[in-house]
């Protein structure tokens, strides 16, 4: 098995955990930030979608890893996007919850 592949299915575990956390939050409260939260778990969804592509060399017309490529451009925004929505979103969450 390629090695790169196997990293990746490793990784989809916690991936999946935080999306299926961010919808159970997002169907119990639906605020703004469990919407952020939940934005942010796909776009990690579509950064560990993007690298399973690239290691089973699936789609090669988006030429994933190579730079400058759409492959490579949607992996990067995907992740940016991953990186502050989700964080902002628990932290607006957080400070926009009632206190009980």
């Amino acid at each position: 098995m390629n090695p790169t592949l196997l990293k990746d299915l490793l990784a989809s575990l916690p991936v999946f955990l935080l999306l299926s956390g961010s919808i159970v939050l997002f169907s119990r409260r639906s605020s703004l930030g469990t919407f952020s939260q939940l934005l942010g778990a796909t776009c990690l969804l579509l950064v560990l979608l993007a690298h399973v592509f690239e290691a089973t060399h699936l789609f090669p017309s988006m030429r994933w890893g190579d730079e400058h490529s759409l492959g490579h451009y949607l992996d990067l925004v995907s992740a940016i996007l991953a990186l502050v929505l989700f964080p902002a979103g628990y932290l607006l969450d957080a400070l926009t919850r009632p206190r009980s």
